[in-house]
């Protein structure tokens, strides 16, 4: 090789290792004019190009180079870093296999592949893999750094600490791992100490749009939302096309309620690595309509994406997209089929799963805010806008006989596997704390019980039970009608019991989801809903104390 190749290849790759990718591009230019297919010069500017996000340039390079050495473990590594960069796992994974037959020993190919299986969720074979990695080479800080984020993701919190303390004894530079650790101490509710691994890392590489990403999610938790979207232009300023950055950004604007600008990005839940897979994206051959589209004589398809509540909660939305000239056509999860029968404005009903009929557009429900231009004050708050059969409602009643005192609905968990469930849902035994004794008939509102609660529930005998009597939706409205009040944490009831007009109390974590703004008690969405909210991160005492006050006053 030409030994001025070689200085230059050696000096790029010492600027690829601490990330400062513009001198080490600078190096390779030059190189390139020296010798323009040079499969080493090649393979660098795809590493660099990978690096960036710019995986199909990368793609580019990296088979160029591998025209001239077909056999270079690297670069097949690297090619697969490039697949897991499209998102083309089996790809990746075959990318890897290649390198390792070439090398056996190549540590980082083992924990590259255990990366791609990271992303397909089989944890177990990637923790193998970087086991693998880590035998052949126990200082590889990537290898620690990378089974650490497995373990994170098993929930394993304490090993993965360990796993990235030992990652950053090896290189204290680090930057990944410093932030690696932090995500991780976010997720014990450590933020303080999140914050500070972050600003470490971002001491490191000031570049770092995954760092200013991260830190602003912690500031959201702790809501800190202006903070929080500066953080979130910066991730933007130094990479535009990173939708974590946009998507996160979005949902603090939407928590302070800034709809003209947190709508349009709520949009990137279907970009969003963390969102889309949770978001139900769908894929359709007829177009997406966000209000630029006539739909005079046009039928639509309007669908729920996510849980049953945010289907409840913009369901309301259907009649006006009817009034615009359209014929609707809803299709709505099974639990809901009943309750939305003969639904204002809906000309068919489809339940999720069945064959769907023409259509010329297809929205789903929680983009129908943005297409039709909502802001906090044009937010079709109807103080009911859902109802149930009289027959159910009368069925109910005689279920639960004579009223002999004021009847609360309660729901204090969800069975939801939904990430931050732990923050909105209490134990049982702390919910009764808000209950007074006596003045009341208290009303399960749950069709299921976590484990967590059976056993103080068989014994507690103060609340009715109804379990599988509540076959769906309809049967939960039936029985809310018969009640005088909803106490429940935020879950899909109190959005039934909003949207049948029910009074409603709902206690909400500090920083609760987007759709309850901050620093208010009552909802834009439901008139009849009342918020109790915590002071501070996980005081629920105080909340608790509030509610039972306000119920003994009732």
């Amino acid at each position: 090789m030409n030994p001025q190749i070689g200085f230059l290849l050696n000096k790029s790759l010492e600027c690829i290792r601490y990330s400062n990718l513009e001198p080490a591009e600078m190096y390779l230019k030059q190189a390139i004019r020296l010798e323009s297919n040079n499969p080493h010069v090649l393979r660098l500017l795809g590493v660099i190009s990978a690096q960036r996000g710019q995986y199909l340039e990368a793609l580019k390079y990296l088979n160029n180079s591998l025209k001239a050495l077909p056999k270079n473990a690297l670069a097949l590594s690297n090619l697969g870093n490039v697949f897991l960069g499209l998102k083309e796992y089996e790809n990746a994974l075959d990318a890897y296999d290649k390198s390792l037959k070439i090398d056996p020993k190549y540590e980082e190919a083992w924990s590259n592949k255990g990366n791609a299986l990271y992303e397909l969720n089989r944890y177990d074979e990637a923790i193998a893999h970087y086991d693998r990695a880590l035998t052949i080479q126990p200082r590889y800080a990537e290898g620690w750094s990378n089974k650490g984020n497995t373990l994170k993701e098993l929930k394993r919190y304490d090993d993965a600490i360990t796993h990235f303390d030992k990652a950053l004894s090896l290189r204290s530079d680090y930057h990944e791992a410093w932030t690696n650790k932090g995500v991780t101490l976010h997720e014990l509710g450590r933020y303080d100490d999140a914050i500070t691994h972050f600003d470490k890392a971002l001491s490191l590489r000031s570049d770092y749009h995954e760092a200013w990403t991260n830190k602003g999610v912690t500031l959201h938790e702790l809501g800190r939302c202006d903070e929080a979207i500066a953080h979130y232009d910066k991730a933007l300023n130094h990479r535009s096309d990173y939708h974590e950055a946009s998507w996160n950004k979005g949902l603090s604007l939407l928590l302070r309620g800034d709809f003209e600008n947190g709508l349009p990005l709520y949009e990137g839940r279907w970009d969003s690595k963390s969102v889309s897979e949770k978001a139900g994206k769908r894929i359709f051959d007829k177009p997406t309509w966000l209000g630029v589209e006539s739909l005079q004589g046009k039928i639509i398809l309007i669908y729920g994406e996510q849980g049953v509540g945010d289907f409840i909660q913009f369901c309301r939305y259907v009649k006006l997209v009817a009034d615009l000239g359209a014929k609707i056509i809803l299709e709505t999860p099974k639990s809901l089929a009943t309750l939305m029968e003969g639904f204002e404005g809906v000309s068919q009903l489809v339940i999720k799963g069945e064959e769907l009929p023409y259509f010329d557009y297809q929205c789903p429900l929680l983009s129908i805010p943005l297409a039709l231009n909502t802001n906090i004050s044009t937010i079709p708050a109807h103080n009911l806008y859902l109802t149930v059969s009289s027959n159910k409602v009368e069925e109910w009643r005689l279920r639960l006989g004579e009223k002999r005192k004021k009847r609360v609905g309660l729901v204090w968990s969800s069975m939801s596997n939904f990430k931050e469930d732990s923050k909105r849902s209490l134990k049982l035994l702390d919910f009764i704390k808000a209950l007074p004794d006596d003045r009341f008939e208290y009303i399960c509102l749950q069709k299921e019980l976590k484990n967590c609660d059976k056993e103080f529930f068989e014994n507690y005998k103060k609340i009715r039970f109804f379990g599988d009597q509540l076959v769906d939706f309809s049967d939960t409205a039936a029985l809310i009608e018969n009640l005088d009040l909803v106490i429940s944490s935020c879950t899909s009831v109190p959005h039934l019991s909003g949207a049948l007009g029910k009074e409603t109390w709902i206690l909400l974590s500090h920083v609760p989801d987007w759709r309850w703004l901050l620093d208010r008690v009552d909802s834009p969405w439901y008139p009849s809903v009342k918020l109790y909210r915590q002071p501070v991160i996980g005081d629920w005492g105080s909340v608790l104390d509030r509610v039972k006050g306000d119920l003994s006053c009732s």
